[in-house]
């Protein structure tokens, strides 16, 4: 093979990689999507909150369930968003036998949170499945959140909240092309 084909076949393999690699999108554009689905929603601007704990502060100014989000892999190298009830417990040694994983999960590394769904560890969101377009990261959904009337999450950055019904979290999800598990795996 010549220097020019070596190049050339180089400049394909990276453009390959990068093609699976998720094109972050700003909020405006997940409010876009919500809005040609017809999905009603309100987003509710604050200071960026990295953790559940810091954004506990704003539970009485916007009403319904207020999320944590859990990005997970595999041993065999299966990524996973599990998205729960702030305040909810999950098992980290068993939560595999739950939700279809090989062997004991372990947090995603935040260098593949970016390349895979596209925001940053403080901004994990369900509505970054908006992102994923591989069909590389499995979409869980704790069964008791699903219950709830009104899902709160970040619109794909920490200074805001936006509020959508749990039906139409489930019709945005199907739109990603990410068909949610819903599951117990809270305790």
């Amino acid at each position: 093979m010549t220097d020019k084909a070596e190049g050339r076949a180089a400049e394909a393999a990276e453009d390959a990689i990068e093609a699976t690699v998720a094109q972050p999108r700003e909020p405006e554009d997940l409010f876009a999507v919500l809005d040609s689905l017809g999905i009603s929603h309100e987003t509710h601007r604050h200071a960026p909150v990295f953790t559940v704990a810091e954004s506990q502060s704003l539970r009485d100014q916007i009403p319904g369930a207020h999320t944590k989000n859990l990005f997970l892999k595999d041993k065999k190298g299966q990524y996973f968003l599990v998205t729960l009830e702030e305040d909810a417990n999950v098992d980290l040694k068993q939560i595999h036998t739950l939700i279809g994983g090989s062997g004991r999960v372990s947090f995603g590394k935040p260098e593949a949170l970016m390349e895979l769904l596209g925001v940053i560890p403080g901004s994990v969101t369900v509505f970054a499945a908006l992102n994923e377009t591989e069909g590389l990261v499995k979409v869980v959904i704790d069964a008791p959140l699903a219950a709830s009337e009104l899902i709160n999450g970040h619109p794909l950055r920490n200074n805001a909240t936006t509020t959508v019904s749990s039906v139409d979290l489930m019709r945005f999800l199907a739109h990603t092309g990410h068909e949610p598990l819903v599951v117990r795996v809270s305790s």
